[in-house]
């Protein structure tokens, strides 16, 4: 578009799920690229009323809990409510036809086209000479002949192109968005059976640790390295209760919802199954709650059966 001498901006759609580039590991990141095209750059974090289009998709899931072709829709619906308050004309997309087995067949792209009120308005150049003309390409603001007809799912087009656009810092091609993991499908659905209110904190934590289930309203999360404990620890807010053997090492646990003292109970039984003490073994936990520090005793009498029964797979 930029070769045409189109004026672009740059939108990058944020979620739990997807899309927040990280600037501490130098991964793939959206301001970065932004900045390297000289493009503005929009970043636009997807909240609660999207978790609830994803609990219950009009048109479904693929493969996991991936609901592609109503989350296209929705980022495009978001888009064209952009397009009045910065000018623009019409909107380009980087989808390829066949790429992508549920979201770019040509009947879908027309699906999105058309429940995003983009009719005429969604230019997808790597495709463009599969697909039916857009109003910018009849009014001639852009050239069809300088476009692609790229199909299908081998990327070695469109890096072949990147490299003669100068283009080398870019997202893996496969892969970057949780939903379409089969390994979180659980975890997420359990969020949708058991969350009335869906909050993506919530949702950013199902990459943290290990999940358990203690009731229909509580749920306890303990960290698998330091990272996730540290991560446990600034999540922390009213209502969540963090706990930790305080006689040896010891993972950080997270209580989420509900509480009761059988309950934190539980958690601190099941949180001791992973650490060194001794079965059968009273044991003192830290227990953060409020902001306040307290202690609990409990012996270290689960089985794993007990655990394994409550975890969430």
């Amino acid at each position: 578009m930029q070769l045409q001498g189109i004026a672009v901006t740059a939108l990058h759609f944020t979620s739990p799920f997807f899309g927040a580039g990280d600037e501490e590991t130098g991964k793939y990141n959206a301001r970065r690229s932004a900045d390297a095209l000289g493009v503005p750059l929009i970043v636009h974090a997807l909240g609660s009323e999207y978790l609830e289009m994803l609990r219950n998709p009009n048109h479904g899931y693929g493969r996991a809990v991936n609901p592609c072709v109503d989350c296209h829709a929705w980022m495009f619906r978001v888009a064209k409510g952009m397009m009045a308050e910065i000018g623009a004309d019409f909107i380009v997309s980087g989808e390829v036809l066949g790429q992508r087995p549920m979201s770019q067949r040509k009947d879908t792209l027309r699906v999105v086209e058309r429940e995003s009120g983009l009719k005429g308005l969604l230019l997808r150049p790597l495709s463009a000479k599969f697909l039916p003309p857009t109003i910018a390409e009849q009014e001639g603001w852009v050239d069809r002949a300088q476009l692609h007809g790229i199909t299908g799912r081998s990327r070695k087009e469109q890096m072949r192109l990147a490299e003669e656009l100068g283009i080398s810092d870019y997202p893996s091609p496969a892969g970057g968005c949780l939903l379409t993991e089969t390994s979180f499908a659980g975890k997420i659905r359990d969020l949708f059976a058991h969350n009335g209110h869906l909050d993506p904190l919530d949702f950013r934590l199902l990459r943290v640790g290990r999940h358990f289930r203690l009731s229909p309203g509580t749920k306890l999360i303990i960290g698998r390295k330091e990272a996730d404990n540290l991560c446990l620890e600034k999540a922390l807010r009213p209502g969540m209760v963090l706990l930790r053997w305080l006689d040896g090492g010891s993972p950080m646990g997270c209580v989420i919802g509900e509480l009761n003292d059988e309950l934190l109970a539980t958690a601190a039984r099941i949180l001791l199954r992973y650490t060194r003490a001794e079965t059968g073994m009273e044991c003192r936990l830290l227990v953060i709650r409020d902001g306040e520090e307290g202690t609990l005793s409990v012996a270290n009498d689960f089985d794993e059966e007990q655990v394994a029964a409550m975890i969430i797979t």
